[in-house]
C-alpha cells in the first residue's frame, strides 16, 4: 500500500489525531480535483485511493481524519464552492422569515453549515464512543471580548448536533467562556492562540471549568478539549520579524520556523507534565524551510511523535502530496531540543521572548497582541463576507 504523508505520521504515534481543517462540506470536490491534477494515471490511482483512505462519506468511521476544525474563511470557502446551492438554501430563508435581517439571515446560514459538517461526522462521533468525530464551529471573532454572548452562541452552536466542539477565542473574556462552556461540559477550542501565556490559561481554565462539572454532576462523556496553536501565523502576522530588525537580528526562515516550533515544544511539555486534561492542536502548518533546494516540513518532522492533533488544510495537504510526499518521521522528534544557539537568538527578541515565558503576557495584553489582531481581522473580514452573501437576497 502506497501511503501518504499523513498516514506514516499517524503510525508515528497511533495516539496522535490528524483531522481536516475546513468544511467537511468541500472535501469530495477537492478530492476529485485533486485527482485530476495527479500527473499520470497511476498517481492518479494512488492518490484517489489515499484521499479515500482519510476521508469517505459512505464510512468515515474508518477515516483516518478523526476530527474537523473550520473558522470564517473556511465556511465562507463551502458558501464559495457551491454557490448556486446556498443561493437557493438563502433565498428559501427569507421566505420562511419575513422581515429577517441581514446579522440573522448569516447566522442561521453559518450554523447549518456547521451542523451538516458536524453529521457527517457522527458515525467517527459515535463509534468512538465520543472520543473522535468533533467538529470545530468558531464563535462570531466579532464579539471575542464579550463573554455573554460568547456563551449565549457556544450553547447555540453546540445544541445543533453533540459533536459541536466550540472554537473560543484566545483572549482575557475567552477564557473565561472556556470555563464556564467546560463547567457545563460543552467540548472547547482554544484558538487564536500563539503563545504559552495563553496555552496555560486556557489549560486552567478547563481545570477550574472541570472541577465545577464534576462537582455538580454534570455529564462530562461528551466533552473533551484542545489548545490550538496557530504556529505559522504566530511567525509571520506577529512583530518577530520586526522586532529582529529593530535589533539588528538577522532571522531566517529556519529561524522563523524554529520560533513556532520551540514553543510548541515547551507547550506540549507543559500540558503533559502538568496532568492538564486538554490535548494541544497545532494548526497554520507550512512546507517550509527550504534547505539546499529540497523542501522540508518542519511543522510535522519536528513534532513527530507526539500525542497531538496536526489539523491539515486542503493547500497543505496538496503541498505535501506534489511536493514532499518523501517526507520521513522520527518517533522521537517531540522531545528533540531546539538548537541553543537558534533559541539564544531568539530570546533576545522580546516578541518570542515573552510568548516563549509562562508569565511573559497578562490576560489584558492578550486581546492586544499583534498575532491575535491581525488573525482577528482576517476571520471578522471573511464574516462580513458570509453577512454581504446573504444580505444580497433581502429586498
Amino acid at each position: 500500500m502506497n501511503k501518504n504523508p499523513l498516514e506514516r505520521l499517524f503510525e508515528v504515534n497511533t495516539d496522535a489525531e490528524i483531522w481536516w481543517d475546513s468544511s467537511p462540506l468541500i472535501y469530495q470536490g477537492w478530492a476529485a480535483e485533486m485527482v485530476k491534477k495527479a500527473p499520470d494515471q497511476q498517481k492518479a490511482k494512488i492518490w484517489q485511493e489515499q484521499l479515500e483512505r482519510m476521508y469517505n462519506p459512505d464510512h468515515p468511521e474508518r477515516g483516518l481524519f478523526r476530527g474537523v476544525t473550520t473558522n470564517p474563511p473556511l465556511s465562507l470557502k463551502a458558501i464559495k464552492a457551491n454557490e448556486p446551492y446556498w443561493e437557493n438554501f438563502v433565498e428559501n430563508l427569507v421566505k420562511e422569515n419575513p422581515g429577517i435581517d441581514k446579522e440573522k439571515l448569516f447566522w442561521l446560514t453559518y450554523k447549518e453549515i456547521v451542523k451538516r459538517g458536524a453529521q457527517m461526522y457522527q458515525k467517527v462521533f459515535e463509534d468512538s464512543g465520543y472520543k473522535y468525530g468533533y467538529l470545530s464551529g468558531q464563535l462570531d471573532p466579532r464579539v471575542r471580548n464579550d463573554v455573554d454572548t460568547m456563551v449565549a452562541q457556544a450553547e447555540e452552536l453546540h445544541s445543533l448536533n453533540p459533536n459541536v466542539m466550540i472554537k473560543v477565542p484566545g483572549t482575557k473574556e475567552g477564557y473565561e467562556v472556556i470555563r464556564i462552556l467546560t463547567s457545563k461540559g460543552i467540548p472547547t477550542n482554544n484558538t487564536l492562540a500563539f503563545m504559552i501565556p495563553q496555552f496555560l490559561a486556557a489549560a486552567n481554565a478547563v481545570k477550574k471549568g472541570l472541577e465545577e462539572a464534576k462537582a455538580n454532576g454534570v455529564d462530562l462523556s461528551q466533552w473533551r478539549s484542545v489548545i490550538t496553536a496557530m504556529s505559522a501565523r504566530y511567525g509571520t502576522l506577529g512583530d518577530l520579524k520586526k522586532e529582529a530588525e529593530e535589533r539588528n537580528i538577522e532571522l531566517t526562515e529556519s529561524d522563523i520556523r524554529w520560533a513556532e516550533i520551540s514553543i510548541f515544544k515547551k507547550a506540549y511539555r507543559l500540558i503533559k507534565e502538568g496532568g492538564y486534561p486538554s490535548k494541544m492542536l497545532l494548526c497554520s502548518m507550512r512546507v517550509s524551510p527550504i534547505i539546499n533546494g529540497k523542501p522540508h516540513c518542519w511543522h510535522l518532522e519536528k513534532i513527530a511523535g507526539a500525542d497531538i492533533v496536526y489539523t491539515c488544510p486542503p493547500p497543505f495537504i496538496e503541498k505535501l502530496m506534489f511536493e514532499y510526499e518523501d517526507i520521513e518521521f522520527k518517533p522521537d522528534a517531540i522531545y528533540e531540543d531546539p538548537p541553543k544557539d537558534v533559541l539564544d537568538k531568539l530570546l533576545r527578541i522580546p516578541y518570542f521572548e515573552r510568548g516563549y515565558m509562562e508569565d511573559g503576557y497578562t490576560p489584558d495584553e492578550f486581546n492586544t497582541h499583534s498575532a491575535l489582531v491581525a488573525t482577528a481581522i482576517e476571520f471578522s473580514n471573511a464574516t462580513q463576507g458570509m453577512i454581504d452573501f446573504v444580505a444580497k437576497h433581502l429586498n
